[in-house]
């Protein structure tokens, strides 16, 4: 099993609390995402001109990027409760009709990866969001009955990481779509100068852009990596965190200046060096590196090909010229990159590259 990575994008449990309470409550606190954040303000503000609840908010992006944050700052702009759930956790269309039926008029229905709900769910799901209204099937076979239930006014909001996984039918009904974008490094100081007067931290600017600039463009993991920080500081008797101790920090942590982890960097490594910078398949790589096809997959693999230090072809892996830089090794003569003129991303069918 791998072990837990600081530059994660998904949170530990004991995380949560932590975050939660670092989140920005309204609209004006949350930095970041400005197209998003001022398209939302408008269709908010419209709706408390109208007197009438707000439209169905689609969230879509990267995890760690403000999706949970801005459904709670929807219920809270809208001075409406929130009802959090998650598509995992509704596989029967009775889970579903359950949550529905309970809610107030008014409410903020959150559903987290919403792409994962079953089939039967999303149906009712559809009639839910348009009309206000679902049938609740009594009995079965002939017997069975349709009995209507109308709901209250709501408003849902779903998150989701794949939004190409979700039916049309479902994402028309959204009223807003918003897709959250990687943040800068000048975005991630700002995020990270608020976390830290909330935690009561002294840092330097210099500091904030040592944290910032290996956080991978995701404000979860820059305040996750300024906690620690602030950890180290701590134990080491340092008040003022300035570049050098941000970066002896996260350099103990192995976080490196580029926001590579151990992971990371060992399958560059691999690649590079046990199979001379590919092609390979994710299964023999995944065995290079001691860990599963899927750990490779979705945690580090993703934000080498973001990073370009590596590329996804037909064939297989390939390392980039970059990845030869970061690892400090010169570009062999003949590398695999200069016969693959495409390099796909990850999700891509053409780029499986998963055969040995």
């Amino acid at each position: 099993m791998a072990e837990p990575s600081l530059v994660a994008s998904q949170e530990e449990p004991e995380e949560r609390a932590l975050e939660a309470a670092l989140r920005p409550k309204f609209l004006d606190e949350f930095v970041g995402q400005g197209r998003v954040r001022r398209q939302l303000s408008l269709v908010l503000e419209a709706s408390r001109m109208r007197g009438r609840t707000a439209d169905h908010v689609l969230l879509s992006g990267p995890p760690g990027l403000g999706k949970t944050t801005l459904a709670m700052i929807i219920a809270g702009e809208m001075n409406a409760p929130l009802r959090i759930s998650s598509g995992p956790a509704i596989q029967h269309a009775g889970d579903l009709a359950a949550i529905l039926s309970s809610l107030s008029e008014g409410e903020v229905l959150f559903l987290d990866e919403i792409h994962r709900m079953s089939r039967p769910a999303e149906e009712m799901l559809y009639m839910a969001m348009e009309d206000f209204r679902v049938d609740i099937v009594v009995g079965k076979g002939a017997g069975a009955t349709a009995i209507p239930l109308d709901l209250p006014p709501f408003t849902l909001v779903g998150a989701t990481t794949r939004a190409g996984l979700l039916p049309g039918p479902l994402r028309d009904r959204f009223g807003f779509t918003g897709h959250l974008e990687f943040y800068t490094v000048e975005e991630l100081e700002l995020v990270l100068r608020r976390s830290a007067g909330l935690l009561d931290l002294k840092v330097t600017s210099a500091g904030f852009t040592e944290v910032a600039g290996r956080s991978r463009g995701t404000p979860r993991i820059a305040n996750r990596l300024l906690r620690r920080v602030r950890d180290w500081a701590l134990v080491h008797g340092i008040e003022q965190i300035d570049a050098r101790a941000a970066g002896a920090a996260l350099d103990m942590y192995e976080v490196d200046a580029r926001g590579l982890d151990r992971l990371d960097r060992g399958v560059l490594s691999a690649l590079v060096t046990k199979f001379g910078g590919g092609p390979v398949g994710l299964s023999t790589l995944a065995i290079a590196v001691g860990e599963e096809p899927e750990t490779v997959e979705t945690v580090a693999e993703p934000y080498l090909v973001r990073e370009g230090l590596m590329g996804r072809t037909p064939r297989g892996r390939i390392a980039t010229p970059l990845a030869y830089e970061h690892l400090g090794l010169p570009v062999p003569a003949s590398a695999p990159f200069a016969e693959s003129a495409t390099l796909f991303g990850p999700g891509s069918d053409e780029a499986d590259g998963s055969l040995d």
